[in-house]
């Protein structure tokens, strides 16, 4: 088998196909490609993602290409902060992140860096939204320090502050996505599924009901759960907030960025409110009707335009058909003429850029329509609290709301992105101390102190040594108190159908050595019913015609279910089609040898002497496949994915051409 993974001179075709297939990954800027390349990345490298210990070496070997080097300085920089204890904080801890927009691969970033199992699921196939963000300064250190500008060279050029929401998540799956993090497309999450009542086989914990109900992700187990899907939140049990205020309407609309000369030398409007630009505002009134609070423009991937419209203009342009005292029946969609919402969106963004840019064309939306929204902003919500912890039949959950699932933005402060980032890293502490085994109600009462801060935050308040942030709050948060809630107060958070395991202590501030961890599975303890083990190993080869499992002996005596069940979660370490069935021992002592390298069980013989004996022995092959039943159990089988065929061929050909001639 040809295995790039072994030494290969620098000038080698493969070394260079890999170096090439990166290069493409990191200039990709739809979210198919993004994900094609680096599944062929990972095919041709023969690695898998995983935790950030058994991923980013091995990849950090095989690229050695400059543009490689370059950000591998970049992410050994993070991950060397002492915070992170070269990733093994968390070693037994598995995240299951809701929503792959900015907020959740932020989230994912900082728990893979922890040393955790991270896996995101993000029900689109497309990242489609061209809405422009506001950027604080820290957001833009922070963004640099994960190699934003090797992924987009013009990122924050210059007095530039904002990044359109779609370049943002690009360069952000880039940086999970090389760091290790599993990420799932087109995977919904509908609801929580908790550990059976039964635990006497198997020990199974809490799991997701996806859509489609038969993906792998359906039979991953979690012990911590991060809710990033936006305001939508499909979390249950966590309450929810309302802060009203007078009636507000905002629009948003994207024009496509033709880049000629005339759209370079229009000025952004970083934002203007009719109280510091009155002529501008009676202006636009009296030679629209266009009656506006404020407004904002960035140049971007598109022409963005943000501004908040006062009502009686809105009816009397015709957008809104007929007044209503309900917001929700003003702004229905039987209420507004789209068309009519179009040509107002269009005439204040011709106005306020004095007419320098002619036949605006709109961008289109995920929907192939034209990307006007209007919403209301009268009301803003915000989580209660940003955490809470489940318990049942001993496995315990922990629940976190981060980005605009916790906290809605009030967007003409441009706070979203920023809070929403400041949730992540707040997150990712409080992973840490639950990947410590700090007590639950300490974890809680940790995380709930620290969100009472995130609403007052701005970019005055918050520390200005930008550089010295780390994952610890207290690098963000000059008037931090990690004690302003006690875990008494908290104890409604903590849903758990064993009150006994509840126990009070000291909130402790510091975190600098995690505690030994217990696993609550004490997986290496699990006596699974051999009924149990027999119909899971079946289910594992129900799909390999040469492998039937009858019983636990005679039936792997030729090496090939083992092998099987190996290539089903791990085909870059097997080959299995590859395989010789009459090659026996050959077979056995493939799969010993990996099972030991990869996942440190000891095998029980020789692949010689597994092929000598008329049948293996019951009772230390129960044992043995026990041990490869835990390693893979609750673990995500691989998932062959359609290839970006065209482009790959075209770097094949080309690079066989090179190697040919020179």
């Amino acid at each position: 088998m040809d295995q790039i993974g072994k030494k290969q001179p620098a000038n080698s075709p493969e070394v260079a196909l890999a170096s090439e297939i990166f290069d493409q990954f990191c200039n990709a800027t739809t979210l198919k490609s993004i994900l094609g390349y680096y599944r062929q990345l990972c095919e041709l490298l023969k690695i898998r993602p995983n935790v950030i210990n058994q991923f980013y070496p091995k990849l950090k070997t095989k690229l050695r290409s400059w543009k490689a080097q370059a950000l591998w300085k970049k992410f050994d920089q993070r991950a060397n902060h002492k915070c992170y204890n070269r990733g093994k904080v968390c070693p037994n801890t598995r995240v299951l992140i809701i929503g792959g927009g900015p907020c959740g691969l932020r989230t994912a970033i900082e728990a893979q860096l922890l040393g955790a199992k991270v896996v995101v699921v993000e029900k689109r196939d497309r990242m489609s939204r061209n809405n422009v963000l506001h950027l604080w300064p820290f957001v833009i250190h922070d963004l640099r320090g994960l190699g934003a500008k090797k992924f987009f060279g013009k990122f924050c050029a210059g007095s530039i502050d904002h990044i359109s929401i779609r370049q943002l998540q690009c360069i952000l799956l880039k940086v999970a996505l090389i760091l290790g993090v599993e990420f799932h497309e087109n995977v919904s999450f509908d609801s929580l599924i908790q550990p059976p009542d039964n635990q006497e086989d198997g020990k199974i914990g809490w799991r997701a009901k996806t859509s489609p109900a038969d993906h792998p992700v359906s039979q991953y187990e979690f012990d911590v759960l991060i809710g990033a899907d936006g305001k939508r939140n499909t979390l249950e049990g966590f309450k929810r907030k309302e802060f009203r205020g007078k009636l507000a309407i905002a629009i948003t609309a994207n024009f496509i960025n033709k880049r000629t000369e005339a759209e370079a030398r229009v000025e952004e409007i970083s934002g203007v409110a009719f109280i510091f630009n009155q002529k501008f505002f009676k202006e636009l009134y009296q030679e629209t009707g266009i009656d506006l609070e404020n407004i904002v423009y960035y140049k971007d991937d598109t022409h963005y335009f943000v501004m908040t419209a006062k009502k009686h203009s809105l009816i009397d342009k015709g957008v809104i058909l007929r007044d209503h005292a309900d917001t929700a029946k003003l702004l229905a969609k039987e209420n507004v003429d789209r068309e009519a919402l179009m040509l107002y969106a269009r005439e204040a963004a011709e106005f306020s850029t004095e007419y320098q840019m002619m036949d605006m064309e709109f961008a289109v939306n995920h929907y192939g329509q034209p990307d006007v929204a209007m919403f209301d902003f009268t009301s803003m919500y915000a989580a209660e609290n940003a955490s809470r912890v489940m318990e049942r039949h001993g496995h315990r959950l922990l629940m976190i709301l981060v980005g605009d699932s916790l906290l809605e933005p009030f967007w003409p402060t441009g706070s979203g992105c920023a809070r929403g980032f400041l949730s992540s890293l707040d997150a990712g502490w409080t992973i840490k101390g639950w990947g410590a085994s700090l007590p639950p109600l300490e974890v809680i009462a940790e995380r709930e102190s620290i969100y009472r801060l995130l609403g007052q935050t701005t970019p005055e308040n918050l520390n200005r040594d930008y550089a010295a942030y780390t994952l610890d709050p207290h690098t963000r948060y000059p008037n931090l108190n990690v004690r302003s809630v006690t875990s008494i107060q908290v104890r409604s958070l903590l849903d758990t159908d064993d009150p006994e395991s509840v126990k009070q202590s000291t909130i402790q501030s510091e975190i600098d050595i995690p505690k030994k961890r217990r696993r609550r599975e004490m997986r290496a303890d699990i006596q699974v019913h051999p009924d149990i083990l027999l119909r899971w190993l079946q289910k594992q080869v129900a799909l390999y015609d040469k492998v039937h499992i009858e019983d636990m002996g005679a039936s792997f005596k030729d090496g090939l279910a083992i092998c099987a069940i190996v290539h089903r979660y791990r085909p870059d370490l097997i080959d299995f089609y590859s395989l010789n069935a009459k090659d026996t021992v050959k077979n056995n002592q493939l799969a010993f040898d990996i099972l030991e390298k990869e996942y440190n069980i000891l095998p029980i013989m020789t692949g010689e002497e597994m092929v000598k004996c008329d049948v293996p022995d019951t009772l230390a092959m129960f044992s043995y496949l026990t041990q490869i039943y835990e390693a893979f159990r609750g673990e995500i089988p691989h998932i062959k994915h359609p290839k970006l065929v065209r482009r790959l061929t075209i770097i094949i050909m080309y690079l066989q051409i090179f190697f040919l001639f020179y």
